[in-house]
């Protein structure tokens, strides 16, 4: 059923890419860890509703994990370069070892972002910089961090 759900938001992103603004992007921290993401906005503007959806992890030994992160976030702006972003979503984590899972990454996760996106009218790089709070049965860190960096089509 998890599969499902992601294949189909990753379709609805694919088939929306066509149409509006679209950002990929590299992120270090954030609700991926360390992961590959695509940002659209689901109104052909800059600003507005729009959504996320990545992949990442890690390899080290003989344990691993894959981090997929979907969201959806709102850019409030006046169609500058500059926003505030705040968002919420969901990190769906399968490690592929029998490590402990009573910490907050060990298992899927769920996350909000606040934070600041730069990224131009029209194509270019962009950077984001967010707080970004992640809970799930095994506690709550409220002052966890991400960056990004990417490009904006």
């Amino acid at each position: 059923m998890k599969k499902l759900v992601i294949l189909s938001v990753l379709g609805l992103f694919i088939a929306n890419m066509a149409k509006s603004q679209t950002a990929v992007f590299f992120e270090l921290g954030g609700p991926g860890l360390a992961s590959f993401n695509v940002d659209t906005r689901f109104t052909g503007r800059n600003d507005g509703i729009g959504g996320r959806i990545g992949v990442g992890g890690f390899s080290i030994n003989d344990e691993g994990a894959v981090f997929v992160p979907i969201g959806l976030n709102y850019l409030i702006g006046k169609e500058t370069k500059h926003y505030f972003e705040v968002g919420a979503g969901f990190t769906y984590v399968n490690y592929s070892s029998d490590i402990n899972e009573d910490a907050i990454f060990e298992s899927s996760f769920g996350h909000l972002s606040f934070g600041y996106r730069m990224q131009p009218r029209t194509n270019g790089f962009s950077f984001r910089a967010a707080i970004v709070p992640v809970f799930n049965k095994h506690g709550f860190l409220p002052y966890y961090a991400g960056v990004s960096f990417g490009y904006k089509f």
